[in-house]
């Protein structure tokens, strides 16, 4: 790749990091529940292709870079499965707590 390639690539990933905190920091906390699900989704599905990317890879910095993003992938999926858990327990009812029936205190 060229200069002007690497530079262009850099631009696009420097603007979406900014255009992503902009979208996920507007969204309101109603819809963070349904959001994280799909988001859950989706790492899934990009840590699916970082493991066949990385099984095709040749070089070895490929097959770091590959682990790492693996890696990483995985960890923001479970990361991402223990918030939503976390949120929706906050919805569930709380029980009730035992009562003591045998009189003795």
């Amino acid at each position: 790749m060229t200069v002007d390639a690497n530079i262009a690539l850099l631009t696009i990933f420097v603007l979406s990091v900014f255009v992503g905190f902009e979208v996920v920091s507007k969204v309101s906390t109603v819809l963070h529940t349904p959001l994280m699900s799909g988001a859950n989704a989706i790492h899934g599905i990009v840590l699916l292709g970082g493991i066949i990317v990385t099984g095709q890879a040749t070089q070895p910095l490929e097959v770091a870079l590959g682990i790492v993003a693996i890696l990483l992938g995985a960890i923001n999926l479970v990361g991402g499965f223990v918030v939503t858990d976390r949120m929706l327990e906050m919805f569930k009812p709380k029980k009730a707590p035992a009562q003591n029936k045998g009189g003795d205190a």
